[in-house]
């Protein structure tokens, strides 16, 4: 079975037969190691699928085989899946789907071996490496928390295109199928075995063992039963067109259309059931093809490759890692210092959470206690796992046990004087090489730390708002932080489960003043009688999760207001805001949190949570009197509301906020929730071409409304660097 004749190994790809060893424990029983020499975490690379095709060759030779094993180098070290680097390399439609059904034959060569296989997995499992788990008759998976399987393909704009979008139907039905596949979710290993992902689960040091057990007869497999309603849905074609219509809503609903992964991944699973199995193989191949090369798939993988890269923030210049900070301190049960030890205590990391007040940490443990709860109803975590997760948030009304903390996250009221004065308590009271953090959004990290002892420990850690789904954590270097204290900051937030940005310590940092005037630009076209609704709505189809204006209630008129202060005084008159929020503050609109802003919002009795409403009547009094003599049509709002941030953007280049274009990208999505599928701010611009995107920036500088404004002409007066870049046909991504 040769490669697919398109693409080469590389000249540094290991010798043929050195990445898959078979070994012999007993008379009849193969087991078949999956361990590439060039590779710490093994990816199904064009060399391991070689040696994988070459090793059943011998297996469908030996006629003394009875059972066959497919494991590991190590119980927790199977496949992280297929190699990005390959998707992200293919280009040709052609050679996409020889690729996907090189992998789909090769897996089926597994499924059609004439004796017993078992695929004993453990650690990550992701995508292909599930897809192979799948072609084998049983599946057993180390019973260990780092162990997560599934098929994650849609997140990188593709789908399952070695079997998994026909097997996993046939496997655990149709509905549980698609809830799987249309989310990406890997699930741990009580939630495996009870969806019937996995057949058993095994404790790591036992995992071939029983495995073995299993291949050759020794031990009888879990019987596992579809529900009645997937027996339903997998064999009545008009309950399979009801679910395709609630589903496919949901989808149309939730993407806007932009991500067409999702809806060819429904079409699959939706008739795998009632499709011969090759049939359906060879339209995923050709469902792979055409997803394969689309530009929603080379951005999505880019901002993987992105967040992969971002890992590598936790280490030193000379390799080593940052220490680890196994206990950490919170100042402040307010909603993102509550978040914060929360989330800590979720991720195995002790927290101590003081406040003054004893009420707010009263919320703050009911909360969590409701958190791990739910974990545990939904089998994410065990008894013993949940106990200890309640049992590492620690509260206190005093600083009493902060001395024992490796680091302390201060998250009070956003004045100088009082976190200068938090931050001074502690530094008197901890050990000098333990880390003060700040998760300020407005205030200089250098300030804060002026006057401190060890000015070089202090850092910025500035989360976002919700805590727990906020992927990003700025990491903000202050002019006399040191490297040490910035790795185990950022080691940190990998452990919270965090992609963290080290950013340079400027007003705003990076995602806050990128906003600023995106927000700011909404505001004004409010002002000037823009339904908030159209202007939403705009944003959304864009690919923004929300609108501008939905942000700022989300936001709150008062963060909002004092955000835009902070960036207005740091830069002057292009970042001088519209005088709606203050006025809306000052009668008494709040957004979100007081129950009005450019929106009406009611508390859901079900969900108690606040629910959008209509727009806010009460606004209207803010629009500018008489007729608008602006026609605002589309490409002129959407050029208002990201040209602005593109803009700023390239000034956050100039000036060295981040390290280059890739880590504003990535901070743009997961700060901001820029259109993921667009890649980011920077490689969007990149699809518009600096002339283009300086033009259009010029004519809105020229416009009679922004010429109007105080700030208008310094806004929308380009960056150098788009300047230089459109004389002589740059790219922000090379």
């Amino acid at each position: 079975m040769n490669l697919p004749a398109g693409i080469a190994l590389p000249n540094d790809a290991p010798a043929a037969g050195t990445c898959v060893k078979i070994e012999r424990p007993e008379a009849g029983l193969a087991l078949v190691r999956l361990d590439p020499p060039h590779r710490k975490m093994p990816v199904f690379d064009l060399a391991l699928m070689r040696d994988f095709a070459l090793a059943l060759d011998e297996l469908e030779a030996d006629k003394g085989l009875r059972a066959v094993v497919i494991a590991g180098r190590e119980p927790l070290t199977f496949v992280a899946g297929a190699d990005v680097d390959v998707i992200a390399s293919i280009t040709d439609r052609a050679l996409a789907r020889e690729l996907g059904r090189f992998g789909e034959l090769l897996f089926d060569r597994v499924a059609r071996l004439s004796v017993p296989t078992v695929a004993a997995v453990g650690g990550p499992v992701p995508g292909g490496a599930c897809e192979l788990a799948l072609a084998a008759r049983w599946i057993v998976l180390a019973d260990d928390k780092r162990s997560r399987i599934g098929l994650p393909e849609v997140r990188l704009g593709i789908l399952p295109g070695w079997g998994g979008s026909q097997r996993l139907p046939r496997r655990i039905g149709t509905p549980a199928a698609l809830e799987a596949i249309l989310t990406g979710r890997l699930y741990g290993p009580r939630e495996a075995l009870k969806l019937g992902l996995v057949d058993r689960l095994a404790a790591p040091e036992n995992l071939v063992r029983i495995a073995s057990d299993l291949a050759l007869g020794r031990e009888m497999p879990r019987s596992f039963k579809k529900p009645l309603p997937a027996r339903i849905v997998d064999s009545n074609s008009l309950a399979r067109s009801f679910v395709e219509r609630q589903v496919r809503t949901k989808l149309e609903r939730e993407t806007h259309g932009h991500y067409p992964a999702p809806f060819a991944a429904l079409e699959l699973v939706l008739r795998a059931t009632s499709t011969p199995l090759e049939q359906g193989l060879e339209a995923e191949a050709d469902a792979l093809a055409t997803l394969a090369i689309s530009p929603e798939c080379k951005s999505l993988v880019t901002l993987f490759r992105l967040s992969e890269e971002a890992k590598k923030t936790k280490f030193l210049a000379d390799g080593s890692e940052g220490k680890r900070l196994a206990r950490i301190g919170v100042i402040g049960a307010g909603v993102m210092g509550a978040g914060i030890a929360r989330l800590a205590a979720e991720k195995g990391v002790t927290a101590r959470l003081s406040d003054v007040a004893r009420a707010p940490l009263d919320a703050a443990l009911h909360v969590h206690r409701k958190e791990v709860g739910r974990q545990l109803a939904k089998r994410r975590v065990q008894k013993h796992e949940a106990d200890a997760a309640l049992d590492r948030l620690e509260l206190t009304e005093g600083l009493v046990g902060f001395d024992r903390c490796d680091l302390v996250v201060e998250a009070v009221v956003e004045r100088l004087d009082v976190k200068q004065k938090v931050l001074g308590e502690l530094a008197r009271r901890m050990a000098d090489d333990a880390l003060l953090a700040t998760n300020t959004s407005s205030l200089s990290v250098d300030s804060i730390a002026e006057g401190l002892p060890h000015p070089e420990r202090v850092v910025g850690m500035h989360f976002f708002n919700p805590v727990a789904q906020m992927p990003l954590v700025e990491v903000v270097r202050g002019k006399r932080t040191a490297d040490w204290a910035v790795a185990a900051v950022a080691k940190l937030a990998l452990e919270l489960g965090k992609t963290p940005v080290i950013c340079a310590d400027v007003p705003g940092f990076l995602v806050n003043r990128l906003l600023g005037p995106y927000l700011d630009e909404a505001a004004r076209l409010f002002v000037a009688g823009v339904d908030p609704e159209h202007i939403d709505s705009l944003a959304r189809d864009f690919g923004m999760p929300m609108g501008p204006l939905e942000l700022l209630d989300e936001v709150g008129f008062d963060v909002a207001a004092h955000a835009a202060e902070s960036l207005a005084a740091a830069y002057g008159p292009r970042m001088h805001s519209a005088k709606l929020i203050h006025d809306a503050l000052a009668a008494g609109l709040k957004g979100k949190k007081g129950g009005a802003g450019f929106y009406l919002h009611a508390l859901d009795p079900k969900t108690k949570k606040a629910k959008r409403g209509a727009v806010n009547p009460a606004m209207a009094r803010f629009v500018a009197p008489g007729k608008r003599t602006i026609d605002y049509g589309e490409a002129t709002i959407l050029d208002q509301l990201f040209l602005t941030m593109l803009n700023e953007a390239a000034r956050c280049l100039e000036e060295g906020v981040v390290a280059g274009p890739r880590e504003l990208d990535l901070a743009s999505v997961f700060g901001m929730g820029f259109a993921p599928f667009r890649g980011g701010l920077l490689r969007w611009a990149d699809t518009l071409g600096a002339k283009d995107a300086l033009a259009r920036l010029r004519r809105i500088a020229g416009a009679p409304d922004v010429l109007a404004r105080p700030e208008g002409a310094a806004r929308f007066q380009p960056a150098m660097l788009l300047q230089t870049m459109a004389e002589h046909g740059g790219r922000f991504h090379g």
